[in-house]
């Protein structure tokens, strides 16, 4: 067997055309995209100094997914998902370039960040969606485990890097760095828009929706989540962490100023502690998609098992260390169980979903994992505001704990789940 024919086995989804090209667009897209998210929180930070108001950022970039990921899930079965994405990609640019303007022109306030993310909130409740459904439509069924686990490597890629280019914007560029991290941000959604025009979706079924109204499809998806007790659990377990979990990420700028604060501390010294507590958490999530992407353990409940494990203990770990070699060691932690939970959570259940429900079940693990999660973000920024931060990683870890834990020890199938 040539070298070719033995690295297209190991990745069937790079042998699609159509996927690559999505694939490395996407790549550059992310990679402004963590820009953005590391830069937002940092900049809103110095603005106000508020940790809640991180919540609260929080709090807005999630909130339409309450609203809007349910119904999503519905529509986007009716309609071009490829089309959708493009559409959707577009409202995302011009979102980072009015968020780079009002930076750079001086006139950037806590409500226009606010705002934005809300803005961008609605359409990534709509576009994630859609954007997850037209991935076995690129590649089929068979590649569609190495698809979703090579989505996750470039997410987490553009995690390590995003975070890693937000430092010189910081730190050398005194005067609006933060603005020239978000106009690149807008520039990077280019990419994917473009390699999307070029890209096709040879495995797209076409499937003629039954005459329903759009509560009688919602109901039919729920009817088949609760049949389904593998799919169920998973999306309550996907709620714990949704809710309690990882909205305490958005508080990392407050670990990095406050919690690990080092005597004779500099804004360009707590800029880059910042971005290395980001980074050091994008390390684990790319090596935890790596791992995924080449190997494709068969055994996925224990997967899922160890990467909410590790998630889990990492976060209880940051609510009771002050030093920092240890706190960027945990976020490695952290994000190689955050991405291993995650991308195995996906392929289970898109693995198990009929191709008629997909935009339907998919989105209400979507709405699970993001739409309540505002509320957690107000929840965990009040917390952090009023206890603060590490007693808040405490209660949050210990409450994952109690719940993840429970399912799994009432449930011990999904520990034995393969796929």
């Amino acid at each position: 067997m040539s070298f070719r024919d033995k690295f297209f086995e190991r990745f069937p989804a790079l042998a699609s055309r159509n996927f690559v090209l999505f694939w490395v667009g996407q790549f550059v897209s992310l990679t402004g995209t963590w820009m953005q998210a590391t830069t937002q929180p940092y900049l809103a930070y110095q603005l106000t100094g508020r940790p809640f108001d991180l919540g609260l950022i929080g709090f807005a970039g999630t909130l339409p997914t309450l609203f809007l990921a349910l119904p999503a899930g519905v529509l986007i079965e009716r309609h071009d998902k490829r089309k959708i994405v493009i559409i959707l990609q577009a409202v995302m640019m011009v979102q980072a370039l009015t968020l780079a303007f009002l930076t750079l022109s001086g006139r950037i306030q806590l409500w226009h960040i606010v705002v934005l993310a809300l803005a961008l909130g609605v359409a990534n409740a709509v576009e994630i969606t859609a954007r997850q459904a037209m991935l076995i439509e690129l590649v089929g069924k068979d590649p569609l485990p190495n698809a979703i686990a090579l989505q996750a490597t470039i997410f987490n890629a553009a995690r390590v890097l995003g975070p890693s280019l937000v430092a010189p914007f910081l730190i050398f560029i005194k005067e609006n760095g933060a603005g020239w991290a978000f106009l690149a941000n807008g520039v990077s959604y280019l990419f994917v828009i473009i390699a999307l025009f070029y890209a096709k979706t040879p495995f797209k079924e076409t499937i003629i929706p039954k005459p329903q109204k759009l509560l009688e499809g919602l109901r039919e998806g729920q009817r088949y989540i609760l049949s389904t007790a593998s799919i169920g659990l998973l999306i309550l377990m996907a709620t714990t962490v949704g809710i309690i979990g990882f909205p305490f990420v958005q508080q990392i700028p407050v670990v990095a100023r406050d919690v690990l604060a080092q005597v004779g501390d500099s804004d360009a010294a707590v800029a880059a502690r910042n971005s290395a507590l980001y980074t050091f958490q994008g390390v684990g999530a790319l090596v935890a998609a790596i791992i995924l992407a080449a190997f494709n353990p068969r055994r996925k409940g224990w997967l899922l098992t160890f990467g909410q494990a590790a998630f889990i203990f990492s976060l209880i770990g940051l609510g009771l260390t002050r030093n920092v070699t240890l706190a960027l060691v945990l976020m490695v932690f952290l994000g190689w169980g955050t991405v291993t939970q995650l991308a195995t959570m996906n392929t289970l259940i898109q693995l198990q979903v009929p191709n008629e429900l997909r935009g339907r079940v998919f989105s209400t693990y979507l709405w699970s994992l993001q739409g309540i999660a505002p509320f957690g973000s107000i929840l965990v920024g009040a917390m952090a505001q009023n206890w603060g931060v590490p007693i808040t990683a405490l209660v949050c870890g210990g409450i994952s704990l109690l719940t993840i834990g429970g399912i799994h020890l009432f449930n011990p199938f999904i520990r034995e789940t393969v796929g």
